[in-house]
């Protein structure tokens, strides 16, 4: 049982219109919030914003449920045993600094671990502070959501444009032909593409007399937008770009236009793609040779096309080869920093401005246990479990996480939730009490959306558009709560010493310093945010490699393609599982709001009828891989191709100590509880979570209920 002192009460906001930017996902939509006694009375689209143009999606409207949620924490909590005890904040943050210093001082700095969420990047307090605590515990052993996501983006940007930041973006709205792999962005709102209403930038596509093509192992929501939909296995992406590849070099459909003045590899691109043809991949691939020769041509010849692989491609594999082979396909035929084509954006806010040319970004170190690869500072997610259970020196025996939930979002997540239980100490940085931070020995909870000044650093940086908005309070905060910057300055000032600049200083000279040359004051005077305009070549001059040219065959990615040659050979699993997106959700920590929780049950095992001799559609069936089981109801679509089943992600709320009212009540099973560790990425370490070979039987309660 939880013990509670009376918490302070919070000052009103005053009655008027605020219009500020949902943090929730990527596409950042502007909002118009109308605020009466204390309460949002209207919540809509701001049409004045000029990325999202009045757009919003069921996530934004949900954000009054989150700030009214009786589940989330304000003050801080430690727990004894199974029991949760509020704290002061200088008694909290005393104690975890002293925890952690006491850790890090008997094992040494590598004991102490952190994981940082995705909502890390959707807080610029975060996402500008959290840094210096990372910094002050100076250990090998930092995981972000990054190992299970776009790690392959990042990595292909690095070794092909010198930073992993330097990530092309599609012109969705200038371009003629969009070929989509891997990717829904009807529900995700565009990832890896700050693109608001998808959905309205498709149909211009469409209207201008243009084509939207889709691959994909699920007909997806965004399939019924496209001109075009096929089915492809999954894990073969790279296979199918390298054939797409090969047609366009053999039928001399090449044209790097003004990329040549500065590119190397090409002739190494050519000889890598010569072996694979359309007739060599499609039984793999599923996708027919004339369907793959068509493709390529129609591709190479449009004039303003942009291909676009998403997180399909990534969590896979080969996903370091299949985001690589992306760019190559772009740049090759001449759509790379060229309008319609993919491009790079130009922030007011730069993460890029103080970059430096020819920086290594990966290879330094390696994992204690398993020697999987460490990229920007990061070690693949994949080795927390065992990195905290493996005995020896730089054993994890503290863990630190921030706005994250990786016992859902992981793999493996039964084993990972095992490995928590025992470590020495564990402090979230989080606002409830879900499936990861019951394992806290101390949860110190952040004031979080309409109650904290905000700007898209990240999301500003992927956009399609470049704009800039800053976002200010809507609520003012309660004396006992502490905004996420307090607490990590609070903390790292206590183990180092030393006192940082706040968020807002740091915005404001990244602002002044970027291309610009603006600042807070500017955009707080433009409440809408401000439009910079489209976005423009800007090729060779923001290239960072060592030599200022575009690297088309970087050593790292023909190193690796002996393994997918080598995987040519296997025969595919008969039935494989995929994850799915869902457009009322947001990872795990989005399924605490009633709202977005309406409806028929979403966490169903999906399935092709070809695939299920013997099992009835919304009977319970026990899905089954190498590292566990979870029973499910069945949901028979032909969405789905032959050989693939598909669970949604972020479900499985039904652990014990949990305190997440409306997610409990729609607990459903976790993805991560059957994706497996082992299957990682071996160019990138990320994790392979899509293709999980799976079997399917008769759940124990159809069994009982047959023999009745």
């Amino acid at each position: 049982m939880t013990q509670h002192t009376a918490p302070a009460v919070a000052p009103l906001p005053a009655d008027g219109v605020y219009f500020r930017a949902c943090n929730l996902c990527e596409a950042i939509c502007g909002l118009q919030i109308t605020v009466q006694g204390g309460k949002v009375t209207d919540l809509r689209g701001d049409v004045n914003d000029p990325l999202s143009k009045g757009h919003i999606c069921p996530k934004g409207t949900a954000l009054p449920d989150l700030h009214a949620d009786p589940d989330r924490l304000k003050r801080p909590m430690r727990r004894d045993g199974d029991t949760w005890h509020e704290m002061e904040w200088d008694e909290a943050l005393d104690y975890v600094a002293a925890q952690l210093g006491a850790v890090r001082e008997k094992y040494g700095a590598d004991s102490v671990a952190t994981f940082q969420g995705n909502p890390s990047v959707h807080n610029s307090g975060t996402l500008l502070s959290a840094g210096g605590l990372v910094r002050a515990i100076g250990s090998r052993n930092r995981f972000t959501a990054t190992s299970i996501d776009q790690l392959p983006h990042h990595f292909a940007g690095a070794e092909m444009f010198g930073h992993p930041f330097l990530i092309p973006i599609p012109d969705i709205d200038r371009t003629d032909f969009m070929l989509i792999m891997g990717a829904n962005p009807l529900a995700s709102n565009g990832s890896i593409m700050t693109a608001p209403d998808v959905r309205g930038r498709l149909k211009a596509i469409r209207e201008r007399g243009g084509r939207v093509v889709l691959l994909d192992p699920r007909r997806t929501e965004s399939a019924d937008h496209a001109t075009d939909f096929h089915f492809i296995r999954p894990g073969t992406d790279a296979y199918l770009l390298l054939a797409l590849l090969n047609v366009v070099f053999a039928e001399g459909l090449e044209r790097l236009g003004h990329l040549a003045d500065f590119s190397d590899g090409l002739d190494d691109v050519r000889d890598a793609a010569q072996s694979f043809t359309p007739e060599r991949v499609e039984g793999l691939t599923g996708v027919s040779a004339e369907t793959i020769r068509t493709l390529a041509r129609d591709f190479a010849a449009a004039e303003r096309a942009v291909a676009y692989g998403r997180i399909g491609l990534s969590i896979q594999e080969f996903g370091g080869l299949s985001q690589w082979l992306v760019n190559v396909l772009n740049a090759v035929t001449g759509h790379l920093d060229s309008e319609g084509g993919a491009m790079f954006t130009k922030p007011a806010y730069d993460l890029l401005q103080r970059a430096k040319k020819g920086a290594v970004h990966h290879g330094r170190f390696t994992s204690r246990v398993r020697g999987l690869p460490e990229f920007d500072g990061e070690l693949p997610n994949v080795t927390m479990a065992e990195e905290m259970t493996t005995p020896g020196e730089g054993q994890i025996r503290a863990l630190v996480t921030v706005a994250g939930n990786p016992v859902l979002s992981t793999p493996d997540g039964a084993a990972l939730d095992t490995a928590l239980s025992g470590l020495e100490f564990m402090v979230s940085i989080d606002p409830y009490l879900n499936e990861t931070t019951r394992h806290a020995h101390v949860i110190l909870p952040p004031a979080f959306g309409l109650e904290v000044a905000h700007y898209d650093i990240t999301f500003h940086l992927l956009a399609v558009q470049n704009t800039a908005r800053y976002s200010l309070p809507v609520f003012p905060i309660a004396g006992d709560q502490r905004f996420d910057y307090q607490i990590f300055m609070g903390l790292t000032e206590r183990m180092t010493g030393k006192a940082g600049h706040t968020p807002e200083e740091k915005l404001n000279m990244g602002l002044s310093a970027g291309p610009y040359n603006t600042n807070l004051d500017e955009l707080k005077a433009n409440p809408h945010g401000v439009d910079y305009g489209p976005l423009q070549p800007c090729f060779p001059e923001r290239l960072l490699t060592a030599s200022g040219r575009i690297n088309l065959a970087p050593a790292p990615m023909l190193a690796d393609l002996p393994r997918l040659e080598a995987a040519l050979e296997i025969t595919p699993p008969p039935l494989v599982l995929i994850g799915r997106r869902q457009l009322r959700s947001n990872n795990s920590w989005m399924h605490n709001t009633p709202r977005l929780m309406r409806g028929p049950g979403r966490c169903t095992l999906q399935l092709n009828p070809l695939d299920a001799a013997g099992f009835a559609d919304g009977q319970d069936v026990e899905v089954r891989s190498r590292v566990g089981s979870v029973t499910v109801p069945l949901e028979l679509t032909d969405t789905l191709m032959p050989g693939v089943a598909s669970l949604p992600h972020g479900f499985g709320h039904s652990r014990a100590g949990v305190r997440l009212g409306v997610a409990t009540e729609h607990a459903g099973v976790s993805l991560n509880d059957l994706t497996d560790s082992r299957r990682v990425d071996a160019l990138t370490g990320n994790a392979a979570v899509n293709g999980t070979p799976i079997t399917l039987h008769a759940a124990a309660a159809s069994e009982a209920s047959a023999a009745d």
